[in-house]
């Protein structure tokens, strides 16, 4: 059976090995209000909540900013996908930077790390629309506690192909894996993607109306999980119609077309080999078993993964209004800019 599930979204994406969890965020923010919150009352608004969808925009666990304030991780790899808007990342590492507007990063927690995500609103004329997925990847057993690590993949620079047919033309991302022979760019050391056999591959499909894209037939035990997110007529999928905002759970050993309708149609490609180890996974941690959980928050209670070098953690901390596009390692002893 080519398709597995169905399911509508809202939030969390129902995902699983070698994926831990995904979540795709897209918030309606306002115009800025000159210091990179929005220019509108939170006067009613439940901060901390991640996917209340009782409004357009969300602060998540920000309280003048949109984001997250510093928080630990361990044991897994993130992939922060941002078609729209902006990030401002900040790590226990002594990295920082800002990205968007179609980058990507990949950052492995490993043995730990403390990073801060914010979403600066840097436009008081205009609105500051937010698009976001970020997707745990699990790390194996052997490589939960390598060094942490991250990475930029900027827009200008992921692989991609642009497949003109009849009617109008697909354009591929690669972001991890192979896609129409569009290679992704290395992941990072120590990532489950290091090994072709694992077959992960996450990719951005953008089809124009009335083309077709093609899964190929890959493994019987691949898992694969598509996100058509973006569109506002549903798409086939091989013998089924396809919602917007909503996920299907595929067959990896079977070929699956796509065929957009009358409109275009954003999607989103996850897939990869089970790890198939357990996993104990509470919070911002996953490890194997509960006792190395145990550890984990130990760990952290103690060494801090190496504490917060940048002053106040309870601050929304940001880069300056008008920063540009970059990431910074080692406390400014490597600079990574687009183009450069």
């Amino acid at each position: 059976m080519k398709i597995k599930n169905i399911s509508k979204i809202e939030g969390r994406l129902p995902i699983r090995d070698p994926y831990i969890m995904g979540a795709y965020h897209f918030d309606q923010y306002p115009e800025g209000n000159g210091k990179l919150g929005p220019n509108a009352s939170l006067e009613g608004r439940e901060l901390g909540q991640d996917f209340d969808r009782s409004n357009n925009w969300r602060m998540y666990h920000g309280e003048t900013i949109p984001g997250f304030p510093h928080h630990p991780h361990r044991g897994f790899e993130i992939v922060t996908i941002i078609p729209e808007g902006y990030a401002d990342h900040f790590d226990s590492k002594g990295s920082k930077g800002r990205y968007g507007q179609g980058d990507v990063q990949l950052m492995s927690a490993g043995s730990g790390v403390l990073h801060a995500e914010m979403f600066p609103l840097v436009h008081d004329d205009k609105p500051n629309p937010l698009r976001l997925f970020q997707i745990w990847l699990n790390l194996p057993g052997k490589n939960k506690l390598t060094p942490p690590n991250y990475k930029m993949l900027w827009h200008e620079e992921i692989p991609t192909g642009v497949f003109e047919q009849e009617n109008g033309k697909v354009i591929i991302k690669a972001i991890l894996g192979t896609y129409e022979g569009i290679q992704a760019q290395e992941p990072l050391e120590h990532s489950w993607a290091k090994d072709p056999q694992n077959h992960v591959g996450i990719a951005l499909i953008d089809m124009e109306a009335h083309t077709t894209f093609t899964l190929p037939a890959v493994s019987d035990t691949m898992n694969r999980f598509v996100l058509f997110y973006d569109g506002t007529e549903s798409i086939q999928v091989a013998d089924y119609r396809l919602d917007p905002n909503s996920m299907v759970d595929l067959a990896g050993g079977e070929e699956i077309v796509f065929t957009a309708g009358n409109v275009g149609a954003k999607l989103l490609v996850l897939e990869g080999e089970p790890i198939n180890e357990p996993v104990a996974a509470y919070g911002p941690f996953v490890m194997n078993t509960e006792r190395e959980l145990q550890e984990a928050f130990q760990e952290y209670r103690v060494t801090e993964f190496g504490g917060w070098p940048w002053g106040d953690k309870e601050s929304d901390l940001v880069n300056e209004k008008d920063a540009p596009r970059f990431a910074s390692y080692d406390f400014g002893k490597v600079i990574d800019e687009p183009g450069k």
